[in-house]
């Protein structure tokens, strides 16, 4: 039986069998008896507080032995709880799980990727692409630059992270006699854009000067668009399917902690539901997440683009896979130190939330806003496509084999990820997708 929330970081329903014990990463009493010295509060509201986030620590399986949040995220955390809470209970008492999620990440200076910017690598919370090797950045170089010849000679990148994939791609672009003219980050978080310069910075890449940060997308755009890791973070609805209805499954409150409430689907999400159903041999009470945010992201990139190709690079499944009957708990999956597991509601706002992408979903929405898929397979094919086998990489044999090895593996990011390219005004076979499509 899990051990009961404490009141201060709710984290009901969380499966004993699901939850992953972390490794050792320092002493949980020498951390918190820092976390107790730097508490900012008075002595007897910091002391109540620190013992509270203590028992809550010490009795949830998942951090044994774990280096535990610092007292500035767990105080922000508990901020963005109240936020939450208060606009449920203006709300009547629920909000779909989109708005929660939409919260969760990006309110400002207090979402997770809006107040944190050491999210990303081996000391962070989970580890992409770009963090793994140059080799992922320099592969999709060729991509690029094919794209620009057929269409115009700039870039934007949408959700640039830590800066690396554009660092990597441009020097590589330098490299190859292609420099774009002009290179956009389209970038909300202005935490992750300090991350971004700094990046840049670093190694000052030839086309660093022609690095500029937009706060919103352009009317009109030509050349290439990129988008790595950035479609699994955006906001999804959940739905669960009954015989003879299907729910929305979305947040309210119970005793002052996050709990999943039910209510009747409604309008565009109960029509998209029913559409799953029809199609779709669901399990009765079957979890699953649809993406409506991505699809409107998807149509104002339609919107956009005058003639180029926007190459979006992500983790995720086509239709029949996503809502496969043995998927029958959905997606939802949490990203705290190197460990997943399936409950939203434990850390808000110092803890990554992301769904499964429909792939389906995404070409179809494509479709609609007038674009053309150029090209769909898995990210091991893409990058062999484009040629990661035949750089020489700075790093030893040794290491180099483990990073390509993680980037193209089957058991790695090889397969899981997919690469699909939506585009207008392109009619050439593009490089990544020469073979496999």
């Amino acid at each position: 039986m899990p051990l009961p929330p404490s009141p201060l970081i709710p984290f009901p329903h969380v499966r004993e069998e699901k939850t992953a014990h972390f490794p050792h990463m320092g002493g949980k009493e020498a951390h918190l008896s820092r976390l107790r010295e730097r508490w900012p509060e008075g002595p007897e509201e910091g002391k109540a507080q620190f013992h509270r986030v203590r028992s809550s620590y010490l009795n949830e399986k998942r951090f044994k032995n774990a280096r535990l949040p610092c007292a500035d995220t767990l105080r922000r955390s508990e901020a963005l709880k109240r936020l939450i809470a208060s606009e449920i209970e203006s709300s009547g008492g629920w909000i779909n799980f989109s708005v929660f999620m939409e919260r969760a990440l990006y309110t400002p200076g207090l979402g997770y990727y809006s107040s944190n910017s050491k999210i990303f690598g081996e000391s962070g919370d989970f580890v992409t692409a770009p963090e793994i090797s140059t080799l992922f950045g320099r592969s999709l170089a060729a991509q690029a630059r094919q794209v620009m010849t057929l269409s115009a000679p700039h870039i934007l990148e949408i959700g640039a992270g830590s800066g690396r994939l554009m660092r990597d791609l441009l020097n590589e672009l330098e490299r190859l006699g292609g420099l774009p003219e002009s290179c956009a980050i389209f970038e909300p978080s202005m935490t992750l854009r300090a991350r971004q310069r700094e990046t840049l910075g670093e190694n000052s890449p030839v086309g660093f000067d022609r690095v500029t940060w937009i706060d919103a997308l352009p009317e009109r755009f030509d050349g290439l668009t990129l988008a790595n890791e950035v479609l699994d973070a955006m906001p999804v609805r959940r739905v669960r399917w009954r015989k003879n209805a299907i729910l929305e499954c979305g947040v309210g409150l119970e005793n002052g902690f996050f709990v999943w409430r039910e209510r009747p689907a409604l309008g565009q999400l109960l029509e998209r539901a029913e559409l799953l159903a029809s199609n779709h041999s669901l399990a009765d009470g079957q979890t699953g997440e649809i993406g409506l945010t991505a699809e409107s992201f998807v149509a104002s990139l339609g919107k956009m683009l005058g003639k180029g190709a926007t190459i979006l690079i992500d983790y995720g499944f086509p239709r029949r896979e996503l809502y496969h009957p043995e998927r029958d708990a959905g997606t939802l999956m949490c990203h705290y130190r190197h460990r997943a597991y399936d409950d939203p509601f434990f850390l808000p706002g110092a803890q990554d939330i992301t769904a499964h992408v429909d792939f389906n979903a995404i070409a179809e929405a494509g479709f609609d806003a007038g674009l053309d898929v150029l090209g769909y397979t898995s990210q091991a094919t893409f990058l062999l496509n484009c040629g990661i086998a035949k750089f020489p990489s700075t790093a030893s044999g040794l290491e180099a084999a483990r990073a390509m090895q993680r980037l193209i593996s089957p058991a790695g990011m090889g397969e899981l990820f997919k690469v699909i390219v939506l585009g207008k005004g392109i009619g050439e076979t593009l490089l990544g997708f020469s073979i496999g499509d």
